[in-house]
């Protein structure tokens, strides 16, 4: 992610804020992909705390407005379950903008999220995450420190987290699209990860029996559970690779990893062609931020390995992402 400019004094400026210290209220612009003086601001400013502007003609912002469903307020954990839920989706689609998706040039259908908590007041509910033509589900009681803290000892997921949910499900829509609006894409996705049309049932219920361990062709065990979960996971993993070298970029960290200084400093990550550099530029990010959570007793950042058949199809996606 960028780091931005306050419009007024031009001091820096977070993703996530809404007030500058210089005390300018403000609103990020995700078509301009800049903060502006907040005026027509989201209707969800104060009870999801969004700090986007809201779209012309409408009073909430683009991010909101693709929410059908949210979790119930009622309960105490309600707001700030939804909010968590929202952060991660603005944060995704503000990176999926800059590979030409989901902005105005974008005329296909865009996504739409029910955001449902285990929690309402009717009693306990289950919320199954997932994409369903076009229908995005998302569990946001993961959002709770402590429960996605059993959850990730319980599954065996340490890095799971409700940015890399979003990440995960909106691959699924994204696939959908190429699927409907690219004709080349069909045949090479198959080539490459195999044929989506399988029963994808009975492969997970496989999955779920008996878990395959992740290969030099896949780059978790759950996508070898599938091809849609394969590109799931392989396309969460790209944009997460993606926004690991934009950050260390702006943060202006990436000179001083010398194995990784391959792209000009201040570049965009995002408009690369090169997905070999951005990799790799992400890979030696990730191994410095591994050395330095080491140091503080920290879960490594980013333990992954890009084997030569994962970054074969990383390549395959980001070349399919960019518009």
């Amino acid at each position: 992610m960028r780091i931005f400019s306050c419009p007024t004094c031009s001091l820096p400026m977070y993703f996530h804020n809404d007030i500058c210290v210089c005390g300018a209220a403000v609103a990020f612009d995700p078509e301009a992909q800049t903060f502006e003086l907040a005026g027509a601001v989201c209707d969800n400013r104060v009870a999801a705390a969004c700090n986007w502007k809201a779209d012309a003609g409408s009073t909430l912002c683009r991010s909101c407005a693709l929410t059908r469903t949210i979790p119930d307020q009622g309960l105490m954990a309600g707001p700030a379950l939804w909010a968590e839920a929202e952060a991660a989706k603005r944060w995704v689609l503000t990176g999926l903008n800059r590979l030409g998706w989901l902005n105005l040039a974008d005329t296909g259908p865009p996504p739409v999220f029910d955001l449902m908590a285990e929690a309402t007041q009717a009693g306990a509910v289950d919320v199954t995450m997932g994409h369903a033509d076009g229908v995005i589900t998302l569990n946001v009681s993961e959002a709770d420190p402590a429960l996605i803290a059993a959850r990730k000892a319980q599954m065996g997921e340490p890095y799971r987290t409700m940015l890399g949910h979003v990440r995960h499900e909106m691959a699924h829509y994204l696939h959908m699209r190429l699927m409907a609006e690219d004709p080349t894409f069909a045949q090479a996705f198959r080539a490459l990860f195999g044929d989506e049309r399988a029963d994808y049932a009975a492969a997970r219920q496989d999955h779920y029996a008996s878990p395959q361990q992740s290969d030099g062709a896949h780059i978790t065990s759950y996508a070898t559970a599938h091809p849609h979960e394969d590109w799931a996971e392989t396309t969460a993993h790209l944009l997460h690779l993606l926004d690991i070298s934009d950050s260390f970029h702006a943060a202006g960290l990436m000179h001083a990893v010398a194995s990784a200084n391959r792209l000009e400093p201040g570049s965009d990550a995002y408009a690369s062609t090169d997905t070999e550099r951005v990799i790799s530029d992400a890979a030696a990010a990730g191994l410095a931020l591994n050395h330095i959570n080491r140091s503080m007793g920290i879960q490594d950042l980013y333990p992954f390995v890009l084997a030569d058949g994962v970054r074969e199809k990383l390549v395959f996606v980001h070349a399919r992402l960019r518009r």
